[in-house]
């Protein structure tokens, strides 16, 4: 037997050597894919055949290796060096136009993925603020080609073809020449050939590169060069700040600045902030620039080697000017941290987007809504015995039927009564309550459900002298703001079911909520978000399975009142951060918490916390490190340079130099804050970062 085994393997080797014998020869005309199947020892199994030749093959994986080790990208998902055609779109003129120049590359619409990488492994990197044109130039040089491109020169007047010669990388402009005869495209104007050539002469025939568009090739030969421009243009129209190069060089550029201005961008383009926030953040950032020019103008005329008293008031003027600077600069840094910009920035929607008042009736009748989209008839003779008599004993009273509340809703006057049945009702807008009316639900809250689908600013509004809201269960989709916004005036809720999906209720300034028996969960905010100046009563409510439970707005601002919180019979369990939060500022007098205290512990690393919150809250709220800086110090420092004459007045960020994060830690004697009026019989369970906490900003 042990022979014949040992016959029939010499046998299968001969046979397999023969028969590789026979592969390689075949290789040498026709490459054959080979592979071991190790999971099944099959031995080897050809894949395919009639592929291309054994040589080209391998020639082509060498040039593939080169290509990837010579690291030319064009920083957005580079592309591979072989020029099979371009992989962008073309950007058409639109159609029935009379445009005689040529389409462009399509680059506006790249995803925020595609722009991070781009700024993060290429352009910028690590630099410092002062190193980005250095930086940027750089990138450019590797990618953009030199010369011998066609572009369109586009600015808010005209687009005009031209043929770039020449790139002047450090100074970030194109030498450029016209393509006669003269192609373009204008807006209000009629451009000549000779009006051209001398606007192209008066500026040296440079044009800035972020104005060029290149023209559409299907080579692929300029996909790079496209792509680079377009990354310049997107980064100093919506980036870059004319301020940021004054910045020290103690941070790392892209991590304070890029990232976040890069996500609120993308935020606001998607429709994630919302409208009346986005209007504050452009007034803002539009107020920031005028202050920085006068500014700018006013440094620059000071002499530094002059006693005279004009320069003397000058100065402090500059001084006044940099301190409501960095005050701007401030508030543009929490409005462009995610995590901050709901917490400390926002002040609501603007005025316009509040509905008006519609106040009594001028015939004086009371109005009485029942909203359902169909009832039994026991339902309808219990509606009538219990709450349609008793509302209506009188004459002036009227009752009207409505299919969904938003109707009802909006054709309310002072002192009117919805009453919605049984069901589930979906709305495709915000409810605004700016009138005293009356909400209720004609059953249990499961029972009466109104859902909100479509993306909005906000779910229920009111402004309303005195509301009240019971026995109604909210269901929010795709938000963008809370689910309760209690603007102005008063509200009652009783026996309500709220389903968030960002900040739950919002009690502005000097507003008041009555919140009694009520289930609120699924915050990915704060449950409860309650301003300065506003008087909230919690009583037997739940508030569970949200970011925090019940946050308070403590702004240490001349012009904020503590609000008045009184708080009894909850249950606060199972929320990821704290039960009750407090936001402060991080000053030297902070109520509630010694002023000792708050020197000598700082905001200690994530292990100091039982829980990642304090981790979140000070690693994402770096960009508000301008928020320590010490204001006696500034105006000290200000008055010693206006009294002294001669000094030179440098425009230095005058911060704290610990540069130390927002802090967040527990402090368990927060129930004897005065902003409480009651604190008792409240049960907090299972909240990840405890009990009580304090964020200081």
């Amino acid at each position: 037997m042990e022979q014949e085994a040992l016959a029939t393997h010499s046998a299968v080797t001969s046979k397999t050597g023969s028969d590789m014998t026979d592969i390689m020869v075949v290789d040498l005309e026709s490459f054959v894919h080979v592979e071991l199947d190790m999971e099944n020892n099959n031995g080897i199994s050809e894949v395919g055949n009639n592929l291309s030749g054994l040589n080209e093959a391998l020639f082509l994986e060498e040039e593939e290796e080169d290509e990837d080790e010579s690291g030319d990208d064009s920083g957005t998902d580079h592309f591979n060096s072989e020029k099979s055609g371009t992989r962008l779109q073309r950007s058409e003129r639109p159609a029935g136009g009379n445009s005689n120049v040529p389409d462009t590359f399509q680059t506006s619409h790249l995803l925020f993925y595609e722009r991070f990488r781009a700024y993060q492994d290429y352009m910028l990197g690590d630099c410092k603020p002062s190193e980005v044109k250095a930086f940027t130039a750089d990138y450019l040089e590797k990618v953009v080609e030199p010369c011998d491109w066609l572009a369109l020169w586009s600015t808010d007047v005209f687009d005009v073809l031209v043929e770039v010669c020449d790139v002047d990388f450090k100074d970030l402009k194109a030498c450029v020449r016209l393509v006669l005869p003269l192609q373009c495209d204008t807006r209000g104007c009629d451009l000549t050939e000779e009006a051209m050539k001398v606007l192209l002469g008066d500026s040296g025939d440079k044009v800035p590169l972020q104005q060029l568009q290149v023209v559409y090739v299907l080579s692929g030969d300029f996909d790079q060069t496209a792509l680079a421009v377009e990354h310049l243009r997107f980064f100093y129209d919506h980036i870059w700040r004319q301020w940021d190069e004054e910045d020290e060089d103690d941070f790392d550029y892209f991590v304070r600045c890029v990232e976040p201005r890069l996500r609120l961008y993308y935020d606001i383009l998607e429709d994630r902030v919302p409208a009346g926030l986005v209007a504050e953040y452009q007034s803002l950032l539009q107020s920031c620039s005028q202050c920085f020019q006068k500014f700018t103008v006013l440094r620059s005329g000071l002499s530094t080697d002059s006693d005279s008293e004009l320069d003397n008031v000058s100065m402090v003027e500059g001084l006044q000017l940099y301190d409501q600077l960095e005050t701007l600069r401030r508030k543009l840094h929490i409005f462009e941290n995610p995590l901050l910009r709901y917490v400390l920035g926002y002040k609501g929607n603007v005025p316009q987007q509040c509905v008006q008042s519609r106040g009594p009736r001028a015939s004086g009748v009371k109005g009485v809504h029942v909203v359902t989209a169909s009832c039994s008839s026991m339902q309808l003779q219990s509606l009538l015995s219990d709450r349609l008599l008793p509302l209506c004993c009188s004459e002036d009273t009227e009752i009207q039927f409505h299919r969904d509340p938003l109707s009802a809703v909006e054709v309310c006057h002072e002192g009117d009564v919805v009453i919605v049945l049984p069901g589930v009702y979906t709305v495709s807008r915000s409810i605004f309550l700016p009138d005293s009316i009356t909400i209720e639900g004609f059953g249990l809250p499961d029972e009466v459900v109104i859902e909100k689908k479509n993306k909005g600013d906000s779910f229920v509004e009111s402004t309303g002298a005195n509301v009240s809201l019971s026995n109604i269960k909210f269901i929010q989709h795709d938000a963008i703001e809370g689910i309760l916004c209690v603007r102005q005036g008063t509200v009652h809720m009783e026996n309500c079911v709220l389903q968030c999906e960002t900040t739950g209720v919002i009690v502005r300034n000097s507003a008041r909520l009555t919140m009694n028996m009520c289930d609120l969960y699924g915050s990915k905010g704060a449950g409860v978000e309650i301003y300065p100046g506003s008087v909230c009563s919690l009583v037997g409510n739940g508030i569970h399975h949200c970011k925090d439970g019940i946050l308070i707005k403590d702004f240490a601002d001349e012009l904020d009142v503590m609000p008045s919180i009184t708080m009894e019979n909850n249950v606060i369990h199972n929320n990821e951060g704290y039960g009750v939060i407090l936001v402060k500022a991080n000053s030297g007098e902070q109520q509630g918490v010694p002023a000792d205290r708050s020197e000598e512990e700082p905001a200690g690393p994530a292990d100091s916390q039982p829980g990642g919150s304090a981790a979140l809250l000070s690693s994402s709220s770096s960009a508000q490190s301008e928020s320590t800086e010490a204001r006696p110090d500034s105006e000290s420092s200000g008055t010693d340079a206006a009294s002294s004459s001669g000094r030179k007045w440098h425009f230095s960020r005058q911060l704290s130099r610990s540069k130390e994060p927002s802090c967040s830690r527990a402090v368990q004697d927060l129930m004897q804050h005065q902003i409480f009026v009651s604190i008792q019989g409240n049960q907090f369970r299972r909240n990840g970062m405890g009990d009580f906490g304090t964020f200081f900003y």
